[in-house]
């Protein structure tokens, strides 16, 4: 609670000043950053506005501004998502409290949605991206098509780092967008906004590209290894729009709609959706691996366009580096390849295979892109030189290959890290048995289930746990999973989930 209090406070002070906050447009039924590998070595300090959610060939996109022909074949290929899931446990969203909205503090009717987005198909047997927010603790989701058919979706995977989940329904024949390329998209390109606003179905609005790249720290509180670099629009976006389409006036997909920037939570001029090539890449691999593949740099770094962050890096270190395009290397993970490749402190990265960073949020997209064992060509600037570096992207691990799901250990899918209790913990708490979670992957089933970093596990499927090795073989010889754990107050709950 002290949390959530303490953020509602800091939307207080920003609302004062800049009277704008980024909303979830999720509607609710009641009335990479490259920093991340070894933790951030310097916090970033901006004048962002607060911020809380929105809720393959490439084809041209054409300069006549008729939308008739985009309308036309989008319409079809949206849909109406509904989320069905149990609040009892779910965690609080800041904003939501903040703004009185206090969703997940008591038990949902199982038989009403406890909220809806959009979503988008893009292929003709079923396949269907949406935001995660809008399908996060879902016990189960109903997807409406367009004619009013209705269907049971199946998650196939979720990435809480780009607010991107991929479903599955059976069926065959649908009408389905096709991705486009992103990259191509120019600023001031008209676009179309599709999506179900206030539970309005196919509703499309339009406007404009207004800026791409756009960084609103909106996923750091829901990702531990945010990755954000939105398309900026005007068509107009109001909740229920999460998930929805974003596309060019071919009616090719150019962004999932997940955010907009505004005083009272509806539309008012700005919007913000996830590019193409990001979601596009997200669910290959979710669709061919089960999670998603991601590869680093391994660097921390400093957003040299970022004047408010530059200024307090060069107070702290001394230094003197003046606002421009790139970013700063602050700090070099051991193992990575970016230790391996040469790169050192002091180096500002220009480009990524010849595409300019202009800042942090386009590395992250450059790098987000690709998978540990993917190679890339590193351009920065060195001492006023330029230089060029090859460098073998690994993951958080040190690993330069890809890993299917089912590769993985119980606690490796369920993202998760636990240490056994010491004697005094055992005895301050009046257990005999027990784990303390130590690290928690924000949007799993764990957390949505109610756990949370510093909370203890005592038994897993009615079995004590006294170690990770204990859980991981529990849950891999079981579907069914129930977890009887100790919060931060002492309190006893049990939460269960299917893998």
């Amino acid at each position: 609670m002290k949390k959530i209090l303490t953020y509602g406070l800091v939307g207080v002070s920003s609302a004062v000043f800049t009277l704008t906050t980024i909303w979830l447009v999720k509607d609710q039924f009641s009335g990479f950053s490259q920093n991340q590998q070894n933790g951030d070595e310097f916090t970033q300090m901006s004048d962002k506005q607060n911020v809380s959610f929105a809720n393959a060939t490439f084809a041209r996109a054409s300069n006549n501004p008729t939308f008739t022909t985009a309308a036309e074949k989008t319409l079809n290929a949206v849909v109406n998502v509904k989320n069905y899931s149990d609040n009892k446990y779910s965690a609080t969203n800041p904003f939501d409290f903040f703004f009185g909205l206090p969703g997940g503090t008591e038990p949902s009717d199982p038989n009403q949605p406890t909220g809806h987005g959009s979503g988008v198909i893009i292929s003709e047997d079923g396949y269907i991206v949406t935001n995660n927010h809008v399908v996060d603790g879902a016990k189960k989701i109903e997807i409406t098509l367009n004619d009013q058919t209705t269907y049971q979706a199946d998650v196939i995977g979720k990435d809480p780092n780009t607010d991107i989940a991929l479903l599955k329904i059976n069926a065959s024949g649908l009408t389905y967008l096709k991705f486009y390329n992103s990259d191509d998209l120019q600023i001031g390109e008209w676009v179309l906004a599709v999506g179900n606003p206030f539970n309005l179905n196919s509703t499309v609005t339009a406007g404009i590209v207004s800026a791409k790249g756009r960084s609103l720290d909106i996923l750091k509180g829901s990702a531990r290894n945010p990755i954000e670099s939105f398309i900026q629009t005007d068509a107009a976006i109001n909740p229920g729009n999460s998930g929805g389409a974003l596309v060019n006036t071919n009616g090719d997909l150019v962004g999932i709609n997940s955010a907009i920037s505004s005083q009272t939570g509806t539309y008012v001029g700005y919007g913000f959706a996830v590019p193409s090539n990001l979601v596009r890449k997200i669910v290959e691999d979710l669709k061919q691996f089960g999670i998603v593949q991601r590869g680093y740099l391994g660097v921390n770094v400093i957003d040299l366009s970022d004047e408010t962050a530059l200024k307090a890096y060069n107070k702290k270190s001394g230094t003197s580096y003046k606002l421009q395009e790139g970013v700063l290397i602050v700090g070099v993970t051991e193992n990575s390849g970016a230790a391996s490749s040469g790169l050192k402190d002091g180096d500002i990265i220009k480009q990524i295979d010849g595409k300019i960073v202009k800042s942090q949020s386009s590395l992250s997209l450059l790098i987000g892109s690709k998978r540990p064992g993917d190679t890339v060509k590193v351009t920065v600037d060195r001492d006023g030189k330029s230089k060029e570096f090859q460098v073998r992207l690994k993951d958080t691990k040190g690993r330069d290959s890809v890993r299917a799901y089912s590769d993985l250990s119980a606690s490796e899918k369920l993202s998760f890290t636990a240490i056994p209790l010491t004697k005094e913990q055992k005895l301050r708490l009046g257990v005999t048995d027990g784990v303390l979670i130590t690290s928690l992957e924000p949007g799993g089933k764990l957390s949505e289930i109610g756990l949370r970093e510093g909370y203890v596990i005592l038994k897993v499927n009615n079995q004590p746990v006294n170690s990770q090795k204990d859980i991981d073989d529990i849950i891999n010889k079981n579907k069914d999973i129930s977890i009887n754990f100790v919060d931060s107050y002492g309190r006893i709950y049990t939460g269960g989930f299917s893998l």
